[in-house]
């Protein structure tokens, strides 16, 4: 029987990345679980965030908590959005990425990293955290038709192709998230 972990998330796409690499879990939303608070992201770090997150759901449910925190840091734009990658428009997905490409329209320079931080907490107090990074650049216009958020305008080195363009598992085997997932699941 597999043990049972709160996703401190609402995102369905991080739902299926967090079960498509820790199989031995039985990875489920905190709504479905019971919580429904919303925890504001008050760090200056992923991985103050993602641990902020897990520690909430994890106190209020007494049960193992695991969150991610993660987003796009550009170069040119001194590491922005950072943080702040999913408001960073202070709308959705395509408001974001309208936004980031007129903020890089005359930008020659677009390397460009996906981060993705990951704190598991236990109601015993133990936490294992993991980072995870991939590398790449900004497109100038959209490729492609799978993943969220940024992964259209990503260019990741290691595929030779957009997020966007990529199946599921390529993008799992390379990602930001993916990496982090596999580190801490080396620890486990």
């Amino acid at each position: 029987m597999k043990e049972k972990a709160v996703l401190a998330s609402s995102n369905r796409h991080k739902l299926e990345e967090f079960r498509a690499i820790l199989r031995d879990w039985e990875i489920v939303f905190a709504s479905e679980a019971g919580f429904t608070d919303d925890v504001e992201e008050t760090g200056a770090t992923f991985a103050e965030n993602a641990e902020l997150k897990a520690r909430a759901v994890c106190k209020a449910l007494g049960v193992p908590a695991i969150a991610d925190d993660s987003g796009l840091c550009v170069e040119a734009l001194g590491g922005a959005p950072g943080v702040y990658s999913a408001r960073y428009s202070g709308g959705g997905d395509k408001e974001n990425r309208t936004l980031l490409l007129k903020n890089m329209a005359d930008v020659e320079e677009r390397r460009a990293c996906f981060v993705s931080a990951i704190a598991f907490v236990f109601p015993d107090g133990k936490i294992i955290r993991a980072e995870g990074r991939t590398y790449g650049e900004i497109l100038r216009e959209e490729r492609g038709e799978h993943g969220f958020g940024y992964d259209c305008l990503f260019w990741s080195d290691d595929l030779k192709k957009s997020f966007g363009e990529a199946t599921e598992e390529e993008k799992n085997s390379v990602s930001h998230r993916g990496r982090a997932l596999r580190a801490l699941e080396a620890q486990l």
